[in-house]
Parts: C-alpha cells; structure tokens; sequence
C-alpha cells in the first residue's frame, strides 16, 4: 500500500514540476514580449512628436512665403505689376426695358 502512495506522490511531484516549468517559460516569453511592446510605443511616441514639430515648422507663414516663392514663382505685389481692368458694361433694368418692343 505505501508504495502506491509513493508512486502516486511521485507522479504528482513529477506533473507538477513540469506544470512549473512550462509556466515559468511563458512568463519569460510574455515578458519579453511586453518589454518589446513598451519598447516600441516608446519609439513611435518618438516618431509622432517628431512629425508634429515638423508639421508645425512646415505650417509658419515664413515656410508658406518660401515655398510660394520658390515653386509657384509667385513674389509680392507691387504697382509696377498690377494690371487694372476696365469696369464690364453692365445691363440696367431701364436699358433693358427700352431697347425691347
């Protein structure tokens, strides 16, 4: 009879080592994998703060100014190069009334 009970605390000691160390190696690999996580979020926290800088240095009116000068050849108004145009003759009611028959 004791060796029966032996045997069976022996199976019992045996499954729950192995129950032990399979737990321990997941824990390490959900550990790692969470250290990898953090590690992560950290660099794309980064990167976000990065581009809003850069959004926000891209948007200054001195930026806009530069660009517009650069690929839209535009530059500032001057009366050298304003062109004025002549008023278009406009239709008024009464013209209109007395040219009909």
């Amino acid at each position: 009879m004791w060796l029966r009970v032996n045997v069976l605390l022996l199976i019992a000691l045996v499954l729950s080592s192995l129950f032990l160390v399979r737990q321990s190696y997941e824990h390490r690999r959900l550990f790692a994998q969470l250290e990898r996580a953090k590690f992560t979020a950290r660099k794309l926290d980064a990167d976000l703060q990065h581009l809003q800088a850069e959004r926000e240095a891209e948007a200054t009116n001195l930026r806009v100014e530069q660009l517009a000068r650069e690929r839209l050849q535009m530059r500032p108004i001057t009366p050298a190069v304003t062109l004025g145009t002549a008023p278009a003759p406009s239709a008024t009611p009464a013209a209109s009334a007395a040219s009909q028959p």
